[in-house]
């Protein structure tokens, strides 16, 4: 994972062994989230749970052996200041945003989702599932191993534009029954084959655009912590605002 070196004496394709092996290590680390997104979403119920989780683990292990620094990885101690603070920035920002979309009737429908119609279902799931089982690991991996190895490779611009685009594919497989079970995006996008496509393409350049955001919190700050803060606010506050709709839909 070096970047480029000219080396005086020594034949061209020699010298750019080192900027062939920060390719190999972005291809690897795409590789290994290509293979941890079909399994999680297309094999059985407990590789669904752990699969991600052990992904990130492997891919930090592999980014570390690879030379990546804890800088790099948006892990170093010396950031955890400025991180904490664009934390709470970042979740102040989401708490108004739910808030005023639960106060509209026209944006109220988009949370009701059914997979959060019970206040302890969402508490559980905003809580446990949604910061150990994906939150927690996604960052890991994109806005820290793939960033990191984007970075040597492409730089800035590379991390924002490959960076964000994978995460929007990362959303294929997880948004196939998005409509389905979302009353709002159905009478919206309809329910039919063609909603479904809909539902998944949105959800591909939401979540591409949410990976533009958590990327350029994890530069600003150079730390995981904001990333990670916004990336969980987006979905535990959105789990629990769908509850709480849910449950004055029904009082």
């Amino acid at each position: 994972m070096s970047e480029l070196v000219t080396v005086p004496g020594v034949p061209q394709p020699a010298a750019q062994r080192p900027r062939f092996h920060a390719y190999v290590d972005v291809a690897i680390v795409v590789a290994v989230l290509v293979c941890t997104n079909l399994i999680a979403h297309f094999t059985t119920i407990w590789a669904s749970i752990a699969a991600v989780p052990i992904a990130a683990a492997v891919l930090l292990g592999l980014g570390r052996g690879r030379g990546l620094g804890w800088a790099e990885l948006g892990l170093s101690p010396r950031h955890w200041r400025k991180g904490t603070l664009y934390s709470l920035a970042a979740i102040g920002v989401v708490l108004a945003v739910v808030a005023v979309g639960i106060a509209l009737p026209f944006t109220r429908q988009f949370f009701l989702s059914n997979r959060y119609a019970t206040v302890s279902g969402a508490l559980i799931a905003s809580m446990i599932i949604i910061p150990l089982q994906t939150v927690i690991p996604e960052e890991l991996a994109f806005r820290g191993v793939l960033q990191g190895t984007l970075e040597r490779v492409w730089g800035a611009r590379g991390v924002f534009a490959a960076g964000s685009l994978l995460f929007g594919l990362w959303h294929i497989a997880s948004s196939l029954g998005l409509t389905s079970g979302n009353a709002g995006l159905t009478g919206f996008l309809g329910g039919g084959l063609v909603g479904q496509i809909l539902g998944i393409a949105g959800a591909v350049a939401a979540t591409a655009a949410a990976g533009v955001a958590f990327t350029w919190l994890r530069r600003r700050s150079g730390s995981l912590l904001a990333p990670i803060a916004f990336h969980w606010s987006l979905n535990g506050i959105g789990a629990l605002a769908a509850a709480l709709v849910w449950h004055v839909s029904i009082g």
